[in-house]
């Protein structure tokens, strides 16, 4: 008899995958901060796709802790907030790590900027016999570079680590021509050219980021992080979302 993870585990046609999501989406309902319950949450949908035998990297935001551009429209010294930002996003990738391990997922924290009592430092090598172990690998401190988002980050990342699509986990279904929160009428892509995001400046990530996959024709898939089961819905090939390509 088979069994349904092994039916799943044949549907998926990736192997190795990138999972950004905003630091916001670790919040819950509050208004700031670390929500342990969405937390564990999402640990599970990340769990329940490493157990159909893919590989998983993370990049997660800092914008629950502290957000460098808002920092410097405040008047802060930009290169500093930017550092900020990078720190916020160590805090959540160790938050997400002690959940990934409660589940029993071995996971590794790798940041840009070195902090050897909590984390590891990035080293291409290391990371992706890391991921051939089956761990999961998060990446914190976006760049290690100011000026830089996470998005950024993501798309550096999933390039260095050879993955096949970056997963932009987010509180809608997909990309739409205008948001469809304020406004009934909007549509959303099946799909989307990398070249019309950034013409009709769609949000999907910023700019360099769009133009990073771009170059190395490396597919971004939005979906909601909200429906349970999304993710791994995604990679089984059901379920609503949008891909970017070229």
């Amino acid at each position: 008899m088979t069994s349904s993870s092994s039916i799943e585990i044949n549907e998926t046609t990736y192997n190795r995958v990138m999972l950004k999501i905003s630091g916001e989406a670790l919040m819950g309902d509050q208004g700031f901060g670390l929500h342990p319950p969405t937390v564990q949450r999402i640990a599970e949908e990340v769990k329940s796709v490493h157990d159909m035998g893919v590989e998983i990297c993370m990049v997660i935001g800092g914008g629950n802790i502290f957000r460098g551009l808002s920092g410097s429209a405040q008047g802060m010294e930009r290169t500093t907030a930017d550092y900020m930002g990078m720190l916020a996003t160590v805090m959540n990738a160790l938050a997400m790590q002690s959940a990934l391990e409660e589940l029993g997922v071995f996971t590794r924290v790798i940041s840009a900027i070195p902090m050897d009592q909590v984390c590891e430092p990035y080293i291409r090598r290391r990371a992706v016999r890391h991921l051939e172990k089956k761990r999961v690998c998060i990446f914190a401190a976006g760049t290690g570079n100011p000026y830089f988002t996470t998005d950024t980050a993501a798309t550096l990342r999933a390039n260095e680590m050879s993955c096949e699509a970056i997963f932009k986990g987010t509180k809608v279904d997909g990309v739409y021509d205008k948001d469809p929160v304020k406004f009934d009428d909007a549509v959303r892509y099946d799909t989307v050219s990398y070249d019309d995001v950034l013409a009709k400046r769609l949000g999907v990530m910023d700019a360099s980021a769009i133009a990073l996959a771009r170059d190395n024709n490396l597919p971004i898939i939005v979906f909601s992080l909200d429906e349970p089961g999304g993710f791994r819905g995604i990679l089984a090939g059901r379920g609503t979302y949008t891909k970017v390509v070229g």
